[in-house]
């Protein structure tokens, strides 16, 4: 009876415990954030990337009273800073604000050492920024219709940058190539700051790079933009067409963006966090900050952006295979 009595109190008191610890792990969960959050942007600071990643990083400092804190680290189109997050601790306090390179990574790097769709789950897309088409302002063209022209009788005698190998800024123009048959030679930079300092000195003649990032060169008149590349005209850019409503039907290519944190997060962190994006992106202090720099809001469902990520994993596959790049 003795040993009987026993074994039932040491049961009883390791499903006390089990449960205790299932308690705290609900709190934890529920109370979260409750220590200063490590926001992982995976470009250099100053970046367009950087940029809107710091205005949502501003807004949910304010909504949640805890610190998430910019920490970039740039490099390989993004995959450094993938990388450590998709190994990171699974506890909600390190995420990464992502671009569209998640999506190009797979079918662009041979020996990718973690899975986007395996090692990362998605909580929210953010917000979407437009590549605009921008040429020297000495190449003797007025508009797109001209530039093309232009570009396809002089074939392989034009070059144009872009921010890096199988970045978005090569595929962007890589597509406008394809689509109107213009020969010309690709230059790749390593970021788009170099690049746009030779499209101003002459040494590349056009650049298909982010609005917000370009937009500053515009005004100026260091560049010309001819067209932008989302579906419809840019407010920040209201008298440039799209490249959709003037030579090719149907084209559109954007930057997007949105945050992703380490597989295996609790779906309780997720959801919280899905919420307070969500709610920064109906701000109107964010929405004019994004909305001056190009970027157009966008927000979504953990589930509508798992899907979205998966099926932009696919188009981009195709163009990488028709591009015909892959770095190691």
């Amino acid at each position: 009876m003795n040993h009987t009595i026993k074994v039932l109190a040491a049961s009883l008191a390791t499903l006390t415990l089990a449960l205790g610890l299932g308690s705290t792990g609900h709190a934890q969960s529920t109370d979260w954030p409750n220590r200063a959050v490590t926001m992982v942007v995976p470009f250099p600071p100053g970046g367009p990337t950087d940029l809107i990643a710091r205005v949502l990083a501003r807004q949910l400092t304010e909504q949640l009273g805890q610190t998430f804190v910019v920490d970039n680290k740039g490099g390989a189109n993004g995959n450094i800073g993938g990388q450590a997050v998709a190994s990171a601790k699974a506890d909600g306090y390190t995420v990464l604000y992502n671009t569209s390179s998640l999506a190009l990574s797979p079918s662009l790097y041979k020996d990718l050492s973690y899975n986007p769709q395996k090692d990362l789950t998605p909580v929210s897309t953010t917000a979407v920024v437009p590549l605009v088409l921008v040429i020297n302002p000495k190449l003797p063209v007025n508009n797109i219709r001209e530039f093309i022209e232009y570009a396809k009788k002089n074939p392989g005698k034009l070059s144009y940058a872009s921010s890096g190998n199988g970045n978005i800024t090569h595929l962007g123009a890589f597509l406008l190539n394809q689509a109107t048959g213009i020969d010309a030679v690709h230059v790749p930079y390593r970021g788009s700051a170099p690049a746009m300092i030779d499209l101003v000195g002459g040494q590349v003649q056009y650049d298909t790079n982010t609005l917000n990032d370009s937009v500053q060169f515009i005004r100026d008149n260091r560049v010309r933009a001819l067209a932008v590349t989302s579906a419809t005209r840019s407010p920040v850019l209201p008298d440039v067409p799209t490249i959709a409503e003037t030579v090719v039907p149907g084209f559109e290519m954007g930057a997007w963006q949105g945050i992703v944190v380490p597989a295996g997060t609790d779906p309780v962190i997720i959801k919280k966090f899905n919420a307070e994006i969500l709610k920064a992106l109906k701000s109107p202090v964010v929405i004019k900050q994004l909305e001056e720099q190009g970027a157009q809001v966008l927000g979504s469902t953990p589930e509508e952006y798992k899907t979205y990520l998966a099926s932009e994993i696919k188009r981009f596959a195709e163009i990488v295979k028709a591009a015909g790049v892959t770095l190691n």
